[in-house]
């Protein structure tokens, strides 16, 4: 495959360098003159950048295409060695290990030195001797500082700190373009070049390839053309059905952000063919692994099997070795300048096209002492870097006018029964959405006559929570909850709304959820006026670990959250699937949100978007776009956005009831013990008697 003429440019221009700089790594594997206990640090690394180096070389002349399968398997097998779960406790990658034989001063910053240096990997087989050069660089810059005695700390976390500054303009920004650039995505003639009857082609990308991976794209290849076209036509179709639905014109749009996990490539192969026939490009790029680039522990963009979940929350917070007012706003400097440079561009972004997996083993990480943590200085700056960053991205991909779909399919270590679980996911992905627009429309008319909606669990599930609504001034032209079918979200299956978040009061409670890759146990929130008053789970003994890891991860360190969302889901099928196979907490969170109520706190469903009026199939208005946090937008953005949007599901099973209370105290049930009642909606239980 053809080398990116860009790159070769790159390449040529820093050659010097980097021949320089491999020179000198090569010097480091047989020095001995540091200071123990680093002298083994120092070599393991070096070693690690000359391993990367022998594979870009084989990349750059070719000779990787005629590996065999099992020497491709070996290599990625080395390459991520030393974070896999069976080595990581003995490995510089884990902080608390790097700390016990590195000690306290150094311990912390040369393992979040390991991990930058793994981002590497990628630069490999991507052949980018440029990024690679400035890795080389600087494990030679901070070895150097090793050699004649051991350093102050200062001295070495400036190198890091100067680092991350002065390449922030070269990583943050080549990954805006590679964002919004069809041009720059080498990872699509990948995808359409490949031989996908040869497994060797997964290696390629040089993502940590398992048996998900390399069991997904075999039983793509069992499939038949007419089941992977539909496939492809239920994620593209959602895409442009989510532009017609929402009033916004796909033809203004030449760009599509194209996101997925390896093993999907003929499905994706066939997406990207319906994506062009619609006018749209693919720009296909890989979830970043730097610390200048990534965000936190999550996956955006392409990525293969997660090497180890632990690790990646151990570094999830890495830039607070660095991270200060002046680094924040040089990152949002080059921002704006990368966005404007290319606002042409930018503004034929339609929005992400997403493609998520699920069936991995619920996480629930260990809390170690020894990672990199926020001070509270540096939380306010993260907080304020994500609503800028959100402005700026708005800015220039207006809200207004770009949308987006996602579409989920499990993997094999989802259990034995896989093929059967994948089969009924194709099902539940294309049910009827006629017969759903139909069901929840009795009950949107219900819910319409209500001043609130009160939720309670049964059993050990402790939630008692009211939810105000929107008041109708024209119930014949308006309404208060949008009616979902199968389009942004896939699959089908519920109503939903921005509640009134004064008098939205009570208890939010599950006792288990699975969130972005994070399980929850016992998870509890207090709402007072709509905001998360408290919070606290099971996960830990420590209960100020509790709070810390749902204000981590949920709250994403703010103070607090508005409810953004309340919704009825009414995926019944979608339940009892996970009820047969017993994978209830495997769903990701965009089935399970239809297999119950949820409520999502941060932002909106509308968020960016909120005066662009949306109208449900019967013609009303869907009127509840806004709460008294989001129309702050209209003073102050930052006041208004948060950034995030986290679904909590109560399943059917922990359900009491759900009932609408009118003005007058008139109460109408929707929901009694798991079971949908109200007149008009009893066909939803079918699929769970």
């Amino acid at each position: 495959m053809a080398e990116m003429m860009w790159q070769t440019e790159r390449n040529e221009m820093c050659a010097e360098r980097h021949e320089l700089s491999v020179e000198r790594l090569n010097q480091i594997m047989i020095e001995e003159g540091i200071t123990k206990p680093y002298v083994a640090y120092f070599q393991e690394m070096a070693a690690f950048l000359l391993e990367l180096e022998a594979v870009r070389i084989k990349i750059a002349d070719g000779s990787w295409d005629n590996l065999e399968l099992q020497e491709m398997k070996e290599l990625n097998t080395l390459l991520y060695s030393d974070v896999l779960p069976v080595k990581y406790e003995k490995s510089y990658a884990n902080p608390a290990f790097a700390v016990q034989e590195l000690g306290e001063t150094f311990g912390q910053l040369l393992s979040m030195l390991y991990a930058e240096l793994r981002s590497g990997i990628a630069y490999a087989f991507e052949n980018r001797k440029d990024y690679l050069t400035i890795l080389n660089e600087l494990l030679i810059e901070v070895y150097t500082c090793f050699e004649e005695e051991v350093p102050e700390f200062k001295t070495v976390k400036e190198i890091i700190y100067w680092y991350a500054s002065d390449y922030c303009d070269v990583f943050l920004a080549d990954r805006i373009e590679e964002q919004l650039i069809p041009e720059l995505s080498i990872a699509t003639e990948w995808i359409m070049e490949a031989d996908l009857d040869d497994e060797r082609y997964l290696y390629r990308f040089g993502e940590y390839i398992t048996e998900n991976e390399i069991g997904t794209a075999r039983h793509l290849a069992n499939l038949s053309d007419e089941v992977l076209q539909k496939m492809a036509d239920v994620y593209t179709e959602g895409y442009r059905i989510g532009f017609i639905n929402t009033g916004k014109d796909l033809s203004k749009k030449a760009v599509v952000d194209l996101r997925y996990c390896l093993g999907f490539e003929r499905v994706v192969k066939i997406a990207i063919e319906n994506f062009r026939k619609m006018g749209l490009e693919p720009a296909i790029y890989r979830a970043a692994s730097s610390v200048i680039t990534r965000k936190e522990q999550f996956k955006i963009g392409y990525y293969g099997a997660i090497a180890n979940p632990q690790y990646d929350y151990d570094h999830r917070s890495d830039q607070a070795l660095f991270m200060d007012k002046r680094y924040v706003e040089r990152k949002l400097d080059i921002l704006k300048n990368t966005y404007e440079k290319n606002k042409d561009q930018a503004a034929l972004m339609g929005g992400p096209a997403v493609m998520e997996i699920f069936g991995e083993k619920p996480f629930s990480p260990d809390s170690k002492q020894e990672n990199l943590t926020y001070d509270e200085a540096q939380r306010e700056l993260t907080l304020l870097y994500t609503s800028k960053s959100g402005q700026l991205t708005n800015q220039y991909i207006k809200g207004e006018e770009r949308s987006f779909t996602i579409v989920a399919y499990p993997i094999p270590e989802i259990g034995e029964q896989y093929k059967e679980i994948f089969d009924e996911v194709i099902k539940i992905n294309t049910l009827d959405a006629n017969l759903y627009e139909k069901v929840q429309q009795t009950m949107i008319d219900a819910l319409d006559q209500g001043e609130a909606v009160r939720i309670l669990g049964k059993g050990e599930n402790k939630t008692d929570l009211t939810v105000q609504l929107y008041k109708l001034n024209n119930p014949e032209k308006e309404t208060i909850f949008e009616n979902c079918v199968a389009d942004v979200n896939i699959p089908v299956g519920e109503v939903f709304t921005s509640p009134v978040l004064e008098g939205t009061n009570g208890t939010l409670h599950v006792s288990k959820v699975f969130l972005e890759g994070l399980q929850y146990c016992n998870l509890e929130i207090q709402f007072k006026d709509g905001m998360i008053e408290s919070y606290t789970c099971s996960n830990f003994e420590n209960e100020e670990e509790n709070k810390k890891y749902i204000f981590d991860n949920i709250l994403h360190n703010h103070q607090t959250l508005p409810i953004g969302e309340f919704a009825i889901g009414t995926n019944t099928t979608a339940y009892a699937v996970a009820k047969k196979y017993d994978i209830a907490d495997k769903y990701t969170i965009l089935i399970a949100e239809k297999t119950g109520p949820h409520f999502a706190v941060g932002d909106t469903c509308y968020s960016w978007a909120e005066d662009v009026k949306v109208y449900n199939p019967d013609g009303k208005e869907i009127i509840a776009r806004d709460n008294s946090i989001s129309i702050l937008r209209k003073e102050d953005p930052s006041k208004a956005y948060f950034q995030c949007h986290t679904d909590i599901t109560i399943p059917y099973d922990e359900l009491g009831s759900i009932v609408v209370v009118a003005k007058d105290g008139t109460e109408t049930e929707i929901i009694r013990d798991g079971r949908f009642v109200l007149p008009g909606t009893e066909i939803l239980n079918e699929p769970l008697n």
